[in-house]
C-alpha cells in the first residue's frame, strides 16, 4: 500500500491525476482515465457513480486505502476516487496493488 500512495503522490505532483467521485466521473465518461483507485470505505454513493461506470468502460479498479490516508497523501480532505490519467503511471500502480475485488449481495 505504500507504494501505492507513492505514486498517487507524484501523480499528483505531475498532475497526472483527477481526484473526487465527480471529477472522476466526469474523466471516465470522456474516456480519459487509464485506472481508478477506490478508497476502502468508499460510500455507496461513490461506488455506485463511479465503480459501475468503471467497469461498464473496463477501466481498472484498484483497492487503495481509506479515504483519509488518501486524502493526506494528497494534500486533500478525505478522497474516495482517484482516476489516472497517466498510462505509465497507471501500469506501475496497477502493479502495485490488486485489482478491487467487487462482492455482489
Amino acid at each position: 500500500m505504500t507504494q501505492l500512495l507513492r505514486l498517487l503522490g507524484l501523480g499528483r505532483r505531475g498532475g497526472h491525476l483527477v481526484i473526487g467521485v465527480d471529477a472522476v466521473r466526469r474523466m471516465l465518461q470522456a474516456e480519459d482515465v487509464r485506472c481508478v483507485v477506490i478508497a476502502a470505505d468508499a460510500s455507496p454513493r461513490a461506488i455506485e457513480k463511479v465503480v459501475r461506470l468503471a467497469e461498464g468502460k473496463r477501466v481498472p479498479l484498484v483497492a487503495g486505502p481509506d479515504a483519509v490516508t488518501i486524502g493526506v497523501q494528497l494534500g486533500k480532505p478525505p478522497v474516495m476516487a482517484v482516476g489516472v490519467r497517466d498510462r505509465g503511471l497507471a501500469d506501475g500502480i496497477l502493479q502495485s496493488a490488486p485489482a478491487r475485488q467487487r462482492t455482489e449481495d
